[in-house]
């Protein structure tokens, strides 16, 4: 594919307005005040996974309505002290699968915690674990529509939510350090990943990779491919809809929670990602923080020929490099 979104020198300056609701901020106040009613953790169970250098414990916290949303949470064997913890969100599609697929933050020393998605694991990797009892409002069969004519009743509403009950359960969790919590995802991961650095203050760090949800308006109208083309299929069918679509995607716009973070960032896009446009990347990483006073270190690092891989693994080589230095000093 060639490049087909802004030029660098456009997606380096390009700030949107998105088009944010006056009752964001209460909207997901109300929203995230009724999940944190009850304690996070609902139970914390070994399991057997046939790695000598890896301990892990299946994991089941409270989300959206109480609902119980599985987890995987891994250290490394032996390592008694206290360890900063990477929260990770899986793609869009994909469940937790087998908790020794995803192996790379362990491996690097820090507590992991790998969010189921609830409805989701059916497309890609090696399925899920969590059901979402709340499907039902009108809209498509696919989780990006769930629900689309209204915020209240929209998937992401719910994953979200999960999201950030995901870090107040891996911060209850035995061995975690709570102030050295970080959030890390790729695609649906990272917009997952950019809501809750937006709506928890106190987090430490944020990686996020070619995130979706992101300068969504201006997505759907540049690509047919992946999620968004779920929502211009459901708009193609259901025409007169596209207000109340519009009205609910700007309820988890994440160039909204991106202003609203203050953790230091560490960005990543391809510039010829068809799936996740690079100006909506660009236009969370340049309106980052601008709201809350901060001023958080953040770094962005663009791949001219690459897709929706991004950078694949020189991007988390970089990640964990930076991470690392941020965590343990620029002399680690």
């Amino acid at each position: 594919m060639p490049a087909f979104d802004l030029p660098l020198t456009e997606l380096e300056r390009h700030r949107p307005d998105v088009g944010e609701p006056a009752d964001f901020d209460a909207f997901w106040l109300g929203t995230l005040k009724e999940a944190g009613r009850a304690d996070p953790l609902v139970s914390v169970r070994p399991v057997e996974t046939g790695l000598r250098l890896t301990r892990t414990w299946d994991v089941t916290f409270r989300g959206f309505g109480g609902d119980p949303v599985r987890a995987w949470f891994s250290r490394p064997a032996g390592a008694g002290e206290v360890l900063p913890a990477v929260v990770e969100f899986a793609g869009y599609g994909r469940g937790r699968g087998l908790p020794h697929e995803r192996l790379t933050w362990v491996n690097a020393g820090y507590a992991h915690l790998l969010m189921d998605n609830r409805g989701q694991g059916d497309q890609y990797g090696c399925g899920g674990d969590t059901p979402d009892p709340h499907g039902t409002a009108p809209g498509g069969p696919g989780p990006a529509v769930r629900g689309l004519l209204a915020p209240e009743d929209y998937h992401y509403r719910r994953l979200i939510t999960d999201a950030v009950r995901a870090v107040a359960a891996v911060r209850a969790l035995p061995g975690v350090d709570p102030p050295r919590t970080v959030a890390v995802g790729n695609s649906q991961g990272g917009g997952l990943a950019l809501a809750v650095a937006g709506l928890v203050p106190d987090l430490a760090a944020l990686l996020v990779t070619a995130p979706l949800l992101c300068g969504i308006r201006r997505a759907l109208d540049l690509t047919d491919a992946g999620p968004y083309g779920e929502i211009a299929a459901y708009l193609s069918v259901h025409r007169g809809a596209e207000h109340a679509a519009h009205r609910t995607l700007s309820y988890v716009e994440g160039v909204s929670f991106a202003r609203r973070a203050q953790a230091p960032a560490h960005f990543g896009v391809g510039l010829r990602d068809t799936v996740c446009p690079p100006s909506g990347a660009y236009a969370a990483f340049n309106r980052y923080a601008e709201l809350t006073g901060a001023d958080p270190d953040k770094e962005i690092h663009a791949y001219p020929f690459n897709g929706h891989e991004g950078g694949d693994a020189v991007q988390v080589r970089r990640q964990l490099a930076w991470l690392r230095a941020l965590l343990e000093g620029a002399d680690a």
